[in-house]
Formats: structure tokens, C-alpha cells, sequence
């Protein structure tokens, strides 16, 4: 099976007839992938939510994540500027491609009733951001803690330019969308 690494290689060949590319450091590559989950209000009831989140995370990504504080002190959700509310992740390298991998071919396969991903997640500077309802569709994520069930937010960035260039592009590296 070809690893998305790979794929991204042959997407050079097939999108410079399409859109003219002198040579391959013009065509679309991946520059980082950013997992992020927010613990919101969680941590007022279970001081430990920050730390399992951030265990889960470092478990599905292979690498620890980092604490991130509340921007602003809102007194109606009683968030105090500097208060943990989430936590996240930036991949690059080898990690970056690995989690791909997973994640395209094992995790969303593995989602309660996939029929693909919509196009319209794809921004108009060539990035893809997608939710991720469950945490568990990962197969790192044993069954016996199933009532602490998080979101995730995964944003796959790239140097593509337009939105039509990345669409292409992600196809390509084998993003399942939709038909």
C-alpha cells in the first residue's frame, strides 16, 4: 500500500499538466498537520480532564501536545484569562506523515456511518479542517474509558494556492470525499 508520502510525490506529476508547473517546488506539498481538542468547562467539574486529553492526544499522535489558556476572561462561562481550555499538537516530518496515514486509512474508514468527506472543508488558501466527533475511531484508544469521549479538530495545511489546486491535491494523496 502507498503511503501518503508517496502519493504526494505522484501528485506532482499528474497536477503539473494541469496547472503548468515548472518544476516541483511550485506544485502543492504538506507543510504541517495540527490536532487540537478543546476541554472547555470540563475542567471546573474534573480537575484531571486536561490530562487525560492531553495523554489521549500524545497516544494518537505520537507526540505531546501542549496546554493551551483562555485569550480573554469571560465572567458568564467563569474562564479566567490564562485558564486551560485545550489542548494541541503540531505534526511535521515523519509524525506528520505517519498520523496521515492512520487517519485517512484506518480512522475515518472506522467512523459511524462515512459516506466521505465534503468538499466544502477545504478553505480558499488550500488547507483542510475536519472535526472528528469521537476519539475512539483511533485504534490507540482502547474501549474501557468510554464514557470521556472527545472531539478533535484536524487541520491539514499545505502550499497550495487556490481551493480548486487543493481539492485536487488531497485527492490525490487519497482524502476520501465524497462523490
Amino acid at each position: 500500500m502507498e503511503t501518503v508520502k508517496q502519493k504526494e510525490k505522484k501528485a506532482y506529476s499528474t497536477l503539473k499538466s494541469v496547472y503548468g508547473y515548472k518544476n516541483s517546488m511550485a506544485a502543492p506539498r504538506l507543510v504541517k498537520v495540527v490536532v487540537a481538542s478543546g476541554t472547555g468547562s470540563g475542567i471546573k467539574r474534573d480537575k484531571d480532564r486536561n490530562k487525560f486529553v492531553m495523554e489521549r492526544i500524545a497516544k494518537i499522535t505520537g507526540q505531546k501536545g501542549s496546554l493551551r489558556g483562555a485569550k480573554k476572561s469571560i465572567a458568564s462561562f467563569k474562564v479566567r484569562q490564562g485558564d486551560p481550555v485545550g489542548v494541541m499538537v503540531t505534526l511535521r516530518g515523519a509524525r506528520m506523515y505517519g498520523f496521515l496515514d492512520k487517519l485517512i486509512n484506518v480512522a475515518i474508514p472506522r467512523t459511524k456511518d462515512f459516506r466521505g468527506i465534503d468538499k466544502k472543508i477545504v478553505d480558499g488558501i488550500g488547507n483542510l479542517t475536519m472535526s472528528i466527533k469521537e476519539h475512539t475511531i483511533f485504534p490507540e484508544t482502547g474501549d474501557e474509558d468510554i464514557k470521556d469521549i472527545f472531539g478533535l479538530a484536524v487541520t491539514i495545511v499545505t502550499t497550495a494556492k487556490t481551493k480548486p489546486e487543493a481539492t485536487q491535491f488531497f485527492e490525490l494523496i487519497g482524502v476520501p470525499f465524497k462523490k
